[in-house]
């Protein structure tokens, strides 16, 4: 496991556990790489609930309940779609804040409008609105492992800026 992602994921736990919150987790691109980062740490099941590998428009909709209307018109890899999928990992769970990721990690799937590289992220907290859930895009550099390790990295680090 990658040493900074497990830094990472150490301090989200902090951070998390000084407001005795727990965390959930909607990973699309990533593949539960959040959620094995976080599990290398021995007692996170204190801070930690569970996490979603939703990789299928499908699965979107089934486990995290994003609205097919929302998956046709912005797609999967949109801000929109990521704040459905935190919001509908607060509602699966027993979390107070979620970290959703959905993105195009290469090296196929890319579009003009949506090149390689492309991540949408969100942050959520149980008490807030879908309307009030942060999201971003972001781009990142590389092959396949890179983007997933730097989408992962973001998610953590801007957790408690962000929730």
């Amino acid at each position: 496991m990658h040493e900074e992602l497990v830094s990472a994921a150490r301090e989200a736990g902090a951070w998390l556990q000084a407001r005795n919150w727990r965390l959930v987790t909607a990973e699309s691109c990533t593949g539960g790489l959040v959620a094995a980062a976080i599990t290398e740490i021995a007692g996170s099941s204190g801070w930690f609930d569970r996490g979603f590998v939703t990789y299928t428009n499908e699965s979107k909709q089934e486990q995290l309940g994003v609205h097919a209307a929302t998956l046709q018109q912005f797609g999967a890899v949109s801000e929109a779609t990521v704040r459905e999928m935190a919001f509908g990992a607060l509602r699966a769970s027993k979390a107070d804040v979620a970290i959703a990721i959905s993105g195009i990690a290469g090296p196929g799937g890319g579009s003009p409008d949506k090149p390689v590289g492309t991540v949408c992220l969100a942050w959520a907290r149980k008490e807030e609105p879908l309307s009030d859930v942060v999201a971003l895009t972001a781009h990142f550099e590389g092959g396949r492992s890179a983007v997933r390790l730097a989408a992962s990295l973001l998610a953590l680090q801007a957790l408690s800026n962000r929730a």
